[in-house]
């Protein structure tokens, strides 16, 4: 009866999936969302998809799969039966016809609901290449089951996850299948420069590339934006079942790039490269399944922090570096070796529990007026871990300024950030918060 059961509970997973992908890659002790992995990866990274090149049939084929399957998971979908396509001319003068996928869960907020989160993942690889071996031609299919049929398949499953509990987004959030991302991020430019008619609206992008080996690391990475990075800071500080670094170093030219060049924040998850990177030998074999479930439940809570929280600002971090205001010496807290420590703490929080709202004052004329908000302040700890520098990013009115910017540079020292043995400046941004309770209705 239990053998029943399990098998039963098996096919009832697959139910979702169109009925012409159905063939089973999954096992009887794998989870519902582990089955739903391998279905994805197992179709997208087969043989018969011939390494899915820019404009192949390989690619307009997964394109059709996308399509489908965020169809049968209720999502609303604002590309055609085999995706958009466009037009890429090559060099020699014929032209490529790729395609993106695009899906979209509406919002629950009248106020918000026009405004957009977009998820994107690339859904071609490099083909196929013929070499000769002991004087035979043989043909090598680059699958690419990490990269990027693991991307794709954690954007179907977290469609599903937010489709489901679509109730909670503030946010409207688009799903971006992209097509000839290897060929100079062409889909996501495609899409921002041709396609979508409300690029304005955008607020911010995740991009999911390369997610299926977290034995070598999880990593984000988002150009260094403050308010980026503060949702995961946040985060950190909740149960999760993994949690990524914070990587202030690019791993790989990915669609956020397009979407960086809009002045959009955007940020990458991804488990970086790897031994079979770009090789015939990225097949599925190499994927960690377990680790992806629970990189697709941390990613589902960033999303939702993002389509719900404060529209991130772009890049303000860089922004006031170019403009010259800031000390140029400074390494990124999150690109330091050993990272700075207050009160023998890596974790920034400690910092604002231990430190400033034990000494911050609210100031009495913005109690009266009923201000209050969220301070991003910029700081530097240098070599003898002195706070130095200490600069407003993000402000709400004078009286919170000023107020942050007094507690944080009246910091005690801290231990200082080191880069290969040695000790360095540290620049941090975080934000301190002036909330106001809400007063009780005396009956």
């Amino acid at each position: 009866m239990k053998r029943l059961f399990l098998t039963a509970f098996a096919l009832l997973s697959c139910l979702a999936l169109p009925a012409q992908f159905k063939d089973s890659y999954a096992s009887l002790d794998d989870s519902e969302t582990v089955s739903a992995l391998k279905e994805h990866i197992g179709y997208i990274a087969s043989p018969s998809m011939l390494g899915r090149a820019p404009g192949s049939e390989g690619e307009k084929e997964t394109a059709i799969y996308v399509t489908q399957v965020l169809r049968s998971y209720g999502v609303d979908i604002l590309s055609g039966e085999e995706g958009d396509p466009f037009g890429i001319r090559q060099e020699e003068g014929d032209t490529l016809t790729s395609r993106n996928v695009i899906g979209f869960i509406p919002g629950y907020d009248k106020s918000l609901k026009d405004k957009y989160i977009v998820i994107g993942a690339r859904m071609d690889n490099l083909g196929t290449m013929k070499m000769t071996v002991d004087g035979e031609v043989r043909t090598l299919i680059f699958n690419g089951a990490n990269g990027n049929a693991s991307g794709v398949a954690m954007l179907l499953e977290l469609a599903r996850m937010l489709r489901t509990n679509s109730i909670l987004l503030r946010r409207s959030v688009i799903l971006a299948a992209f097509g000839a991302s290897s060929t100079m991020c062409a889909g996501s430019w495609y899409f921002l420069n041709r396609s979508f008619a409300d690029v304005p609206g955008i607020e911010a992008m995740v991009d999911l590339n390369m997610l299926g080996m977290a034995s070598g690391g999880f990593y984000a990475y988002s150009f260094s934006n403050p308010d980026m990075n503060i949702i995961a800071q946040t985060l950190s500080s909740t149960l999760q079942p993994i949690q990524p670094e914070v990587t202030a170093r690019q791993p790989f030219v990915s669609d956020q790039l397009s979407f960086y060049d809009k002045e959009i924040p955007s940020i990458l998850f991804t488990t970086g490269r790897f031994p079979e990177y770009q090789t015939h030998r990225d097949v599925e074999s190499v994927i960690e399944y377990e680790d992806m479930e629970r990189e697709l439940e941390y990613i589902y809570n960033y999303t939702v922090s993002l389509a719900n929280g404060p529209r991130p600002i772009f890049n303000v971090e860089s922004e006031v570096r170019r403009r010259g205001d800031k000390d140029q010496g400074a390494i990124p807290y999150y690109d330091c070796d050993r990272k700075p420590s207050f009160l023998g703490s890596t974790d920034p929080r400690l910092f604002l529990e231990k430190w400033v709202y034990q000494y911050l004052k609210y100031p009495a004329e913005a109690v009266r007026e009923g201000i209050q908000g969220r301070v991003l302040v910029d700081f530097v700890i240098d070599e003898a871990g002195k706070v130095t520098n200490v600069t407003v990013l993000k402000g709400v009115d004078p009286l919170l300024d000023d107020e942050a910017v007094r507690v944080i540079s009246a910091s005690p020292a801290w231990k200082p950030g080191y880069v290969r043995g040695k000790k360095v400046k540290s620049e941090i941004s975080l934000y301190v918060e002036f909330r106001l309770e809400k007063k009780k209705n005396k009956r």
